[in-house]
């Protein structure tokens, strides 16, 4: 397995930051999710124009990169948009090493059923897949949004047998959100998982810093999501892809700085595996 984290945890910081933080806290890699004020990182010219020195600085330091999109495949009125996103994110992707692509399902589940909506997924991510060069990344879909649950999710994997098409499992939100135990979750779409989200909440409904539900996050290992259950299990599992740390500095101000939370989850994932 490897560890990396998603830039929504250092909204603060500059590429070269960014790069060699991951390095200098014994990262292997990047999610990107915005840099700065944009949060498309293909709009920016470190990631077009100056794309080739960008690679070199990442891989110079011994680091790989994956894009996490705003691509929402279930929702049939962002197909162009979807179709648009995707051709200017798979060159990026391609270059950058991961090799992972995140998308989102989205859509409208008032209005239309689950399997509907999972039907626009299939189609939309037909059309991406045919785009020249998305056969040579993997594409995952997030337990996010409208698609927390497991059998949801499944809905949406039966849609698309690709290979290269599978599940950002996203720990917290099938267990917080979601009330699955880990093993619920992947009894349903472990055989596609192909990627990790890891943070950790407490229930505090009375703290000023809580989410509307009640939740606020804290560092792993300190709340009460089963993360170690879940570890515990991918590891059985025999699981190789990635781990990445979701620090959501970007939406949650409040949240410890990177400079502490990032070494921190290094420390806590290290003991967690070994």
């Amino acid at each position: 397995m490897k560890i990396g984290f998603t830039t929504l945890g250092t909204p603060d910081w500059d590429l070269n930051t960014i790069i060699d933080r991951a390095a200098d806290y014994g990262f292997d890699g990047v999610d990107f999710r915005g840099i700065g004020d944009e949060i498309d990182i293909t709009l920016l010219r470190d990631f077009s124009e100056d794309l080739e020195r960008t690679v070199a600085s990442i891989k110079g330091a011994g680091l790989q990169a994956g894009i996490s999109t705003s691509l929402r495949i279930c929702d049939a009125s962002r197909r162009d948009d979807n179709i648009a996103e995707a051709r200017r994110t798979i060159p990026v992707a391609k270059a950058l090493g991961m090799g992972v692509v995140r998308v989102f399902g989205g859509g409208n589940s008032k209005d239309n059923s689950k399997e509907d909506l999972a039907a626009v997924g299939g189609e939309i991510m037909a059309l991406v897949l045919k785009i020249n060069g998305a056969a040579e990344l993997e594409w995952v879909l997030e337990t996010h949004d409208e698609w927390i649950s497991s059998a949801d999710c499944k809905l949406v994997l039966d849609r698309v047998p690709a290979k290269n098409f599978g599940i950002l499992w996203d720990i917290g939100h099938t267990s917080r959100i979601g009330d699955e135990e880990p093993r619920i979750s992947w009894d349903r779409i472990g055989d596609r998982v192909k990627h990790l989200h890891v943070k950790d909440a407490v229930y505090d409904i009375t703290h000023p810093d809580a989410m509307p539900d009640g939740w606020r996050y804290v560092p792993p290992g300190t709340g009460e999501l089963p993360l170690a259950a879940a570890m515990s299990l991918v590891r059985s599992k025999n699981y190789e892809g990635w781990i990445i740390f979701e620090h959501e500095k970007r939406w949650h101000r409040e949240l410890p700085e990177p400079e502490e939370a990032l070494p921190g989850f290094m420390r806590w994932i290290q003991n967690v595996l070994n």
